[in-house]
């Protein structure tokens, strides 16, 4: 059962406070989780949490930009009645899911925010496919090109791989989401 993205849902970022360019993103995120997750051939996928936590995942930047937007939009979202796997994709976004020592040393709450769902995974896959497709990539020339591509690209932008860890850990995403999207 697949899941549309509502204007409700829209509205709810826009009188959070949310730009439009930051729902203009997080709309394109949505709609990218929601591809991917139609093109993986899994009856096990919550349609409505990749789509929901796609279009939530950047709530926060409604108070700040910084580091700690995915805890400021869990809270919020947890205020706005939005559900605890919400919540948690906006929380755990950052960086793809970090592990306790890596939220130590960028002064979040320490806690481990690796991604147990593969709905989890697809969210964050997305917005960073989106943020590939949407910089102006000269090596990405129509959207299939930012996942064939990934890998090269998150190798030689530093911003979109952040540091080694981070990298490795977008990279077995990639690979991950790749290899359930080729399966029959």
């Amino acid at each position: 059962m697949g899941y549309a993205i509502e204007k409700i849902d829209i509205d709810v970022l826009r009188t959070a406070g949310m730009s439009e360019e930051d729902i203009t993103h997080s709309v394109q995120v949505a709609e990218k989780a929601l591809e991917i997750a139609g093109r993986i051939h899994n009856n096990e996928i919550d349609q409505e949490l990749v789509g929901k936590g796609a279009l939530f995942h950047d709530l926060g930047k409604a108070k700040t930009h910084e580091m700690e937007h995915g805890k400021i939009g869990a809270e919020l979202g947890c205020r706005l009645g939005l559900s605890r796997e919400i919540c948690d994709i906006m929380e755990k976004h950052i960086r793809g899911g970090l592990t306790e020592s890596e939220a130590r040393e960028l002064g979040l709450p320490v806690k481990d925010y690796t991604l147990s769902r593969l709905e989890e995974r697809i969210v964050i896959y997305a917005d960073r496919l989106v943020d590939i497709i949407y910089d102006g990539i000269a090596a990405v020339k129509a959207e299939r090109d930012a996942e064939d591509r990934f890998e090269e690209i998150l190798r030689a932008y530093p911003k979109y791989g952040k540091n080694e860890v981070t990298l490795t850990r977008y990279l077995g995403y990639h690979r991950e989401i790749q290899g359930l999207m080729k399966q029959t």
